[in-house]
């Protein structure tokens, strides 16, 4: 009356038994090393940070893409949001830095963002391309209105015509640079399951 299967496991035991079977079949060599995975991810932030600093600025015009926005949404994807707004705000002083005339903006426009965005994560950042690019997108907009608008740099019609014009496609652009980055460089920016 023994139920069990050829690998030794009962029937009604045998979906218990499913992750531990998973993790024992696979060789310790292919498993995921955490440390190795967070030293991916964060040279992965650094080179997007600094892309922003060093291949932006060769392309300076009204539609540009986004590095610094690229590597704070796909670090708060992996952070629980108040770490994701702590590197929000160190990004964002780096760019006020950067703006002396519109100190503060950047900082709490990127504490906003990627604080929503570690706590939205679960909903947008799936395995699912379509919905990792309508995530940056709308990060990307969120960013350049709030910015915008904190910012005081454009008034009346320029500041209309940068939220509804310059900053969608603008958006357009970091999402796909952020879509190729996650296909071509998965291993770096893609959050790891364990």
């Amino acid at each position: 009356a023994d139920d069990r299967g050829a690998d030794g496991a009962t029937a009604h035991g045998a979906a218990a038994d499913a992750p531990r079977a998973i993790s024992m079949a696979t060789p310790q060599s292919q498993l995921p090393s955490t440390a190795g995975a967070i030293a991916r991810a964060w040279l992965g932030f650094f080179v997007l940070v600094g892309a922003q600093f060093a291949v932006r600025p060769l392309f300076d015009t009204r539609v540009n893409v986004d590095f610094l926005l690229i590597a704070i949404l796909f670090a708060s994807v992996r952070v629980r949001p108040g770490i994701a707004a702590v590197l929000g705000l160190a990004a964002g002083l780096t760019l006020d830095a950067f703006a002396p005339s519109a100190v503060g903006a950047a900082a709490l426009t990127l504490v906003l963002v990627a604080f929503i965005a570690s706590y939205v994560k679960a909903v947008f950042f799936a395995d699912h391309v379509a919905l990792t690019g309508l995530f940056v997108f709308i990060g990307k907009v969120g960013f350049d209105t709030v910015y915008a608008l904190l910012s005081g740099g454009s008034k009346g019609l320029n500041l209309v015509v940068q939220i509804l014009i310059w900053s969608p496609i603008s958006a357009l652009m970091t999402a796909a640079v952020a879509l190729i980055l996650l296909t071509a460089f998965r291993p770096f920016y893609r959050p790891t399951t364990a």
